[in-house]
């Protein structure tokens, strides 16, 4: 008999509030939501991160699903992240998260 207590290990919710929980991940999520960002302003737009938690948080999202980064190869090289279709799909269940 399962306890009422024990998270299941197999629960959805679970899974996708681990991905994007930490440091950073939610600011930089629903700044995502705005449309595409750039490291440097997301360094100024988050108070308190630093490069290198930052870099950390966004990689994880990338790799996660979460966030597609795209190289402009336009002088100066730059890169922005941008929600990808996954993130996007997640969206409403952010909004309902901020109204509760």
């Amino acid at each position: 008999m399962n306890s009422p207590h024990k998270a299941d290990p197999a629960c959805p919710a679970e899974a996708l509030l681990k991905q994007l929980s930490g440091k950073w991940k939610p600011q930089i999520f629903r700044l995502a939501v705005n449309g595409p960002l750039r490291f440097n302003a997301l360094l100024r737009a988050i108070e308190g991160t630093n490069k290198q938690s930052l870099a950390s948080s966004l990689n994880e999202l990338v790799e996660a699903g979460y966030l597609d980064k795209v190289v402009i190869s336009q002088k100066p090289l730059h890169i922005e992240y941008s929600l990808s279709e996954k993130g996007r799909a997640v969206v409403p269940l952010f909004m309902q998260l901020e109204l509760l």
